[in-house]
């Protein structure tokens, strides 16, 4: 059992649930999902292009791959000094601060690592949607057709 007054690293880093941690989310669900959007979108157009659909992931996620962590890193580095606020207003920083910060650490890692997963078991392979289409005979000339006497 835990000893409730023994001190934490992270006592002073709790928050609630309040208005500003709300919009915090709701720009994290955004910037998330923009990271997934970017990978998913070039593997499916990757494997339109003739790419198997492990090839393809496998491609996307590298080539995507400083888009993410440029997208992640000016976040967390832009709003971390919100985590670190004193004085008036603080707790309201603060919260915005940490649901920014640690939601985009935890979901940048669960974009680059578990998606790609998550695309190969999910994902169905776009090469298939890709019909080889022969062309068809050009019809013959009428005159070609008349019988002759």
């Amino acid at each position: 059992m835990p000893n409730p007054n023994m001190h934490f690293f992270t006592d002073g880093w709790t928050t609630t649930l309040n208005v500003y941690s709300q919009v915090g989310l709701v720009t994290l669900v955004g910037l998330i999902a923009k990271n997934g959007i970017l990978i998913v979108e070039f593997a499916n157009k990757l494997q339109e292009e003739g790419q198997a659909k492990m090839d393809a992931i496998r491609n996307a996620a590298m080539t995507r791959l400083r888009p993410v962590l440029m997208t992640s890193v000016a976040t967390i580095c832009g709003h971390f000094p919100l985590t670190l606020v004193t004085g008036p207003g603080a707790a309201a920083r603060n919260s915005i601060g940490l649901v920014l910060v640690a939601g985009m650490a935890v979901g940048t890692i669960f974009t680059l690592f578990f998606l790609p997963s998550i695309y190969l078991l999910i994902a169905k392979d776009h090469r298939a949607d890709q019909k080889v289409v022969e062309p068809t005979p050009a019809p013959a000339p009428a005159a070609a057709l008349e019988p002759t006497a």
